[in-house]
């Protein structure tokens, strides 16, 4: 089964809206066992709609069409997906009152025009709509003389909404179009601290031994200041089934990437320190500079993170490095800076546990130190402090996200 993706909207062409949801619908394409070869973007044009789907259906058995599903004049979909079909639009008077009861139930005056999105091609079968108004799509595209041989989806580009139709519709049916009675399950093995080209290498041994098996599959995806997630894929008669052949072939995944393995599918490296610090009964006290809050930002984000958590000290200026956490006079990129910092924030925050972070994100260097230069330091409940020089690429935005997860997974390592 072969499934291209047709994200429709002018404001992708001109990027004042970045397309996720393709990358999106890729990876859960992926993960069932389906081939998506071609991603496309297509502004809001009827005539260039029509001919992109035309095209897309000649190399694949089904689209997903994903954006111009909304009430507006130039949600387009719609209409192309019925030119190419050859039939005509017709009302659908359930989907109208649906449409009406949800501006009712807002106590909101509904606008004429958003029963355009009761309009549906003849022969096409409803997405019913749970999270907004426009409802998704099933259309059956024959071509060659045959009927219905191809199939077209239609899904708003709403994230939350196409997600929602995309789990409970389309992946279901492309999945019975496909006779595929087996069950899929897949795990995301989270790593930081290696590229991906090193764990491909590092991972060479293992991904040659699956090949060979042919199930599961092994994938990378690389997620920035996420670190790179290893995706295996199995599948099995039933979840039971598709689970084992997972849980078999993980510690050699874990094996082959030791160190840089932090955790598991919806682990973060935030979530991940908490519970180690938890099963410690461990406090934990910040103090950032060159970050200026975004660790605190990424902890508390995490249900539970006050458990552990005491707080933060943004000493961003020198003078409240010297005066509140007791940073001897001199160079605030060093060493010494760092481990007074995470000593300070130890002390002055109550906790067992204090991180600093200390550095330069640009645009000058700073008491000698170029752009990049990240310090890092620990304060233990020991008394025992360390400090760690660390270099990070890429932009002002890019050094500070990326200092979050480096100065985390330091303390990751020291935990465990």
């Amino acid at each position: 089964m072969r499934c291209s993706v047709i994200a429709v909207g002018t404001e992708l062409l001109l990027g004042q809206i970045v397309d996720t949801n393709s990358s999106w619908i890729g990876e859960r394409l992926a993960a069932n066992g389906i081939d998506s070869h071609v991603q496309f973007k297509v502004g809001d044009n009827h005539r260039r709609i029509v001919a992109l789907l035309r095209s897309a259906l000649d190399e694949a058995d089904a689209v997903i069409m994903c954006g111009g599903l909304g009430p507006t004049h130039d949600d387009l979909t719609r209409e192309a997906i019925a030119e190419v079909m050859g039939v005509e639009l017709e009302m659908n008077d359930a989907v109208a009152d649906v449409i009406r009861e949800i501006f009712s139930s807002r106590g909101r005056r509904m606008a004429d025009n958003n029963l355009r999105q009761a309009m549906v091609p003849r022969g096409a079968t409803i997405i019913p709509q749970t999270r907004g108004t426009a409802p998704g799509l099933i259309c059956p595209v024959g071509l060659g003389g045959s009927n219905g041989d191809k199939v077209v989806y239609a899904v708003p580009g709403v994230p939350h909404e196409m997600y929602d139709m995309m789990e409970r519709a389309v992946l279901p049916d492309l999945r019975r179009r496909m006779g595929d009675v087996s069950v899929i399950a897949s795990k995301v093995v989270r790593t930081w601290g290696e590229s991906e080209s090193g764990l491909n290498e590092r991972l060479a041994p293992l991904i040659e031994q699956l090949e060979r098996e042919g199930n599961p599959t092994l994938a990378f995806l690389a997620s920035g200041w996420e670190g790179i997630k290893v995706r295996l894929t199995a599948k099995g008669a039933d979840v039971v089934e598709a689970q084992a052949i997972i849980e078999r072939w993980l510690p050699e995944v874990h094996r082959h990437a030791g160190e840089f393995v932090f955790g598991y599918d919806a682990d973060t490296m935030e979530s991940v320190v908490l519970d180690l610090l938890e099963a410690r009964g461990w406090s934990f006290g910040l103090a950032e500079s060159v970050t200026g809050g975004l660790v605190a930002g990424r902890i508390t984000a995490v249900p539970g993170a006050s458990r552990t958590f005491k707080g933060s000290i943004v000493s961003y200026a020198s003078e409240v490095k010297f005066d509140v956490l007791s940073v001897p006079r001199g160079p605030v990129v060093s060493a010494e800076s760092a481990i007074a910092m995470a000593d300070g924030a130890r002390r002055v925050l109550g906790a067992d546990v204090g991180l600093s972070l200390t550095g330069v994100a640009g645009p000058a260097e700073q008491d000698g130190q170029p752009v990049g230069t990240l310090w890092v330091g620990l304060a233990l409940p020991n008394h025992e402090t360390t400090a760690t020089l660390l270099r990070m690429p890429g932009t002002r935005d890019q050094m500070r996200q990326m200092s979050v997860i480096s100065a985390l997974d330091l303390l990751r390592r020291r935990l465990v």
